[in-house]
């Protein structure tokens, strides 16, 4: 979820923050790539917050039934528990993809009726496992109306530019994520109309930095986007995909990845290959999958990241 306090009377400076929240909460501080611990932070200092929100989900994989979560539509259901229950309404929500696991259309069923359950707007990217129908049409048909391309857009909200990305429909070697030359030119013809003041979300499934190039965890031509960013003053990207927490602050950009709310899978490197860790401890399973929770502050230039799991 997003919040953005609006005070058009400030100017907007390279300043970042961004906090974690797991449990109870510990507060982190990014500023200059440096973080720094501000402490815990409750549940009631969180649902002070105010401004527009929105919220993020990803990895949802609806349908898929194996260890380590015979039951992934469940723990989607758990999460939208979650949503529902925030004392603050967000105004909308995204979805950075994988909502189905085979790209069935009994799949993307399940996942709107569940997801519906918020009554929020949802804007939505779709992951890999979107598009294994044999036409790639389902998602397209379902989710992309008034989209271009494979479904990238554009829109705007309260002052903040959201770009939906999409780099799974032509994966690389690998399965290294790809936008594609015509992405591309949009990406950059859709920037040009705005002031470098202007703050700027992007969203995709795969991470638009390399975080394991040997797993495909990466986008192969992720920096010719980020050179048509590089002007503006604040930019954050909200991926999901490894179905873990990671972040990096680089310059003006601020990298996130989300929890899955369905499996894990393990940390980079640390095993044969990635998938879902299908001897991860039952009673632990939930303390691995989560939501995700954006806030950025217009009068203090502050963005911050709260991801809060189904189970502390």
């Amino acid at each position: 979820m997003s919040k953005f306090d609006h005070d058009d009377g400030v100017s907007r400076r390279k300043v970042l923050e961004c906090m974690t929240w797991v449990g109870t909460g510990v507060l982190w501080t990014v500023s200059g790539g440096v973080p720094h611990s501000l402490g815990i932070m409750g549940e009631a200092a969180a649902a002070e917050a105010r401004g527009l929100t929105f919220l993020q989900i990803s990895d949802s994989h609806v349908g898929f039934h194996l260890p380590p979560n015979p039951n992934a539509l469940g723990t989607l259901e758990e999460a939208i528990a979650k949503v529902r229950a925030m004392p603050k309404k967000p105004a909308f929500m995204i979805h950075t993809g994988d909502i189905s696991h085979l790209s069935l259309e009994s799949q993307f069923d399940d996942a709107d009726r569940i997801i519906s359950q918020t009554r929020l707007d949802v804007h939505y990217v779709p992951g890999e496992h979107d598009f294994l129908d044999p036409d790639r049409k389902f998602y397209v048909d379902r989710y992309g109306r008034g989209t271009k391309g494979a479904g990238w857009y554009s829109f705007d909200a309260n002052g903040v530019h959201f770009i939906g990305l999409v780099n799974v429909f032509n994966l690389k070697g690998g399965g290294m994520g790809d936008l594609g030359a015509d992405q591309l030119a949009w990406l950059e013809d859709d920037l040009k109309g705005h002031s470098a003041s202007t703050p700027i979300v992007v969203f995709a499934h795969i991470p638009l930095w390399t975080i394991y190039p040997e797993w495909g965890w990466g986008t192969d031509d992720s920096s010719q986007a980020l050179s048509y960013l590089k002007r503006f003053g604040s930019v954050t990207v909200l991926n999901g995909h490894i179905h873990q927490i990671m972040q990096k602050v680089e310059g003006n950009v601020t990298f996130h990845t989300a929890r899955s709310t369905a499996f894990p899978q393990p940390a980079p490197g640390t095993a044969p290959s990635p998938g879902p860790i299908k001897d991860f401890p039952a009673d632990k399973l939930r303390t691995v999958l989560g939501i995700a929770d954006v806030a950025f502050k217009q009068n203090e230039q502050r963005l911050a990241i709260i991801d809060t799991p189904l189970q502390a």
